[in-house]
């Protein structure tokens, strides 16, 4: 049983938000899946610009909890180009026990409740 990497549960995170995106019509400008790059989505929706940051948090973290030195800087950045800033925060536990690990076998259970404005 193969333990996810970080970037792996990274994109299943991205994936996530992505389809939350798609799903209330937003347009992708740019997509950025590498860890440590920030924004992971630039998005357009109604003619405005979105950043949205995309973390992975593992349980027993909580994934409604912001880095706000990290939200100030994307904020900074964002303003800018005129563009609005989300958090999208992701939790992810292994389904059969929370304090294992994410595996290649293993069934996953999601926390998210949609991304937030910063």
């Amino acid at each position: 049983m193969a333990k996810l990497t970080e970037q792996e549960i990274h994109n299943l995170a991205m994936n996530i938000v992505g389809k939350d995106l798609e799903d209330k019509g937003f347009e992708f400008l740019g997509v950025n899946s590498e860890l440590k790059r920030n924004p992971q989505f630039v998005a357009l929706k109604d003619k405005k610009l979105h950043f949205v940051i995309v973390r992975a948090i593992s349980y027993p973290n909580d994934p409604k909890f912001l880095d706000e030195i990290l939200m100030s800087t994307i904020k900074d950045h964002a303003i800018k180009f005129n563009a609005r800033t989300f958090y999208a925060g992701v939790g992810l536990a292994n389904s059969e026990d929370f304090t294992k690990e994410l595996t290649s076998e293993s069934d996953y259970v999601v926390n998210y409740d949609g991304f937030q404005e910063f």
